[in-house]
């Protein structure tokens, strides 16, 4: 264990990021490969009590700290991992994407970027600068690139960049990396020793809503279908995961792949909504053959992906259903005996803000093999969802 590289995770949540530095040096996308221990979350901090329950329940060696990183010391982080100043290699983490998201537009606060919240990435910048790590990851919703947040992240650039880091920054697609997942987080990445980072390149292609360009020489992206493949087959749906109400038996006619636009003039349903009407998640229906769509962290009842077949109510009619934790955690990429603490909302909301673990890996593992840690990546593409 005194071999292993100490890591402190900052906003922890379920932990998609710790659980990517730990599994690091494993094959890509053979969830039963956990690596070689060369790095070791030391000390996990988060707030909110169910996401420290789970990380308790995946990472029994990681010491955890309950709190708002407002005001919590670093000394006090340190401390609990029973580290010093420059003894980290990595700090990581995501500070809540809330205040950046596209799903806080309709508040009039977030889209002026006046979010109190927003703050926490000043947080992060003062724990690197009083940890002095060897190097940090920073990773969060695509949103916070956006014009509209420009000013917060240019602050935390220029932040990181005075401290020496030269913080390097891209979007990265998560299918491209091999998770069944069409989405988008914004990693920053940088040294102590101010050499720039290189992102690893994709090892996957296939089209997505902002690209019909496909890379024949990748392996093709990961399909919803394949990640469920080995799942077991259950009989009957449970009453929370049954889409009904107003708009259950609309959801139960709707083809895989498309949503409420079905029911439009201009597509074969009914004619039940205005074009364009609803945001393009509501009553969206997973495509078995390609990658799912983002996966909400706090979903309203008609919003989607739900899965593409239907299930039968005890009244014998045909409704859609919501997805199963087994089901999500494979469109994570997470391992199947990952245990999420709390209720279906809270596993939902902890998956939702998740890193999904192969896009995690492939960012951790091409800064272990920069910094000389690791001689080269796995060679090994192969899909393995066990």
């Amino acid at each position: 264990m005194s071999e292993q590289l100490p890591v402190v995770s900052l906003f922890s949540g379920a932990g998609g990021l710790d659980l990517a530095v730990e599994r690091a040096d494993a094959e890509p996308l053979s969830t039963a490969d956990l690596g070689g221990g060369l790095l070791r979350v030391s000390v996990a901090t988060d707030y909110n009590e169910p996401a420290l329950q789970t990380l308790k329940a995946n990472f029994r060696d990681t010491k955890t700290l309950t709190g708002d990183i407002r005001v919590v010391p670093t000394e006090e982080i340190l401390a609990k991992a029973g580290l010093r100043a420059k003894e980290p290699v990595l700090v990581v983490g995501g500070p809540p994407c809330t205040p950046f998201s596209k799903s806080g537009f309709w508040l009039e606060q977030k889209r002026e970027s006046r979010d109190p919240n927003a703050s926490l990435l000043d947080e992060y910048v003062r724990v690197v600068r009083e940890t002095q790590p060897e190097a940090f990851i920073l990773e969060n919703v695509q949103g916070l690139t956006y014009k509209t947040h420009k000013a917060q992240f240019e602050r935390l650039l220029k932040g990181l960049g005075a401290l020496g880091y030269n913080p390097q920054w891209k979007v990265l697609l998560a299918a491209d990396y091999g998770v069944p997942q069409l989405r988008r987080r914004v990693f920053v990445v940088g040294r102590r020793d101010g050499q720039r980072f290189e992102f690893p390149e994709p090892t996957h292609s296939g089209w997505s809503e902002h690209s019909r360009t496909v890379d024949a020489t990748k392996i093709p992206h990961v399909t919803a279908a394949q990640a469920f493949e080995g799942l077991p087959i259950l009989s009957r749906a449970s009453n929370d995961e049954i889409v009904d109400g107003n708009y259950g038996e609309l959801a139960a006619e709707i083809p895989p792949g498309q949503n409420y636009l079905w029911h439009t003039e201009r597509y074969g349903g009914r004619n039940h909504f205005e074009w364009r009407s609803r945001y393009w998640t509501f009553l969206l229906r997973l495509d078995p053959n390609r990658p799912s769509t983002t996966l909400q962290a706090q979903p309203g009842p008609w919003v989607g992906p739900f899965h593409w077949e239907n299930v039968r109510t005890t009244s014998g009619q045909e409704r859609a259903r919501r997805l199963r934790v087994n089901e999500m955690l494979r469109l994570m990429s997470f391992p199947d005996d990952f245990k999420i603490a709390g209720t279906r909302a809270d596993v939902q909301r902890q998956l939702g803000n998740a890193v999904p673990l192969e896009l995690g890996k492939a960012v951790v593992r091409a800064l272990m093999t920069q910094l000389g840690y690791l001689d080269r990546e796995p060679a090994s593409r192969s899909v393995a969802f066990a």
